[in-house]
């Protein structure tokens, strides 16, 4: 059975180079992984080390942080469910959490974007209407709530489209430069623009320094 404990590590993960990652880290690149595999081939065609595999952890640690496969699936059933962790992180690993979601997804471009599956749902408008609230409760309100500062809801909102536009080039469109790019490389980038969405520069005041009438 593909989902037993035997200790060997997938092939995946040997194919992989292990990033040292927080337990916090691996259960979102955990999540990721798992709402990618399920939304491609379902619940009875993912195995719990196929996930682990993607992520590039034994499949030991899936059960150690979630229990079982049915309560990973549970846990990750509904769209939303995936970001309401990061309502848990405390501000400054918030660039961990984006970027253990956004780098420890398959990036091989046979997954479905799972915001992608839901607007290709039957019912689209319904399914949108379900994003936009799920996304507004999630990033509008509660993580803006805890950003506080200047336009908070709207760096909230920036942060999720940083988010989905990064996945969604990543495991579908695969431009030539983002889809050669080392993990490394891209973390790198993606923390600088998280860094200024959390903690903004003081807006330049245009009118100091000019000269008096």
């Amino acid at each position: 059975m593909r989902e037993t404990q035997d200790g060997k590590a997938p092939e995946a993960a040997a194919r992989r180079p292990a990033r040292r990652r927080s337990a916090s880290a691996t259960r979102t690149a955990l999540r990721g992984a798992a709402v990618l595999r399920f939304g491609k081939y379902g619940y009875e065609g993912t195995s719990v080390r196929d996930i682990a595999g993607d992520v590039g952890v034994d499949a030991a640690l899936v059960y150690r942080y979630f229990g079982s496969k049915e309560a990973l699936f549970n846990d990750v059933a509904g769209t939303g469910k995936i970001f309401e962790p990061l309502l848990e992180e405390p501000v400054e690993t918030i660039p961990d959490w984006f970027c253990a979601l956004l780098l420890g997804a398959p990036a091989e471009g046979d997954f479905p974007h799972p915001v992608l599956s839901v607007l290709r749902s039957s019912g689209r408008d319904e399914a949108v209407g379900r994003l936009r609230a799920e996304f507004t409760e999630v990033f509008s309100r509660r993580l803006a709530a805890r950003l506080g500062g200047p336009d908070a809801d709207l760096r909230a909102e920036l942060l999720a489209a940083w988010m989905l536009g990064t996945s969604l080039l990543r495991t579908e469109i695969r431009p030539p430069a983002l889809a050669s790019a080392p993990d490394a490389t891209v973390e790198r980038y993606l923390r600088a623009g998280i860094d200024v969405l959390l903690d903004p520069a003081p807006e330049r005041d245009d009118e100091q320094g000019a000269c008096p009438e």
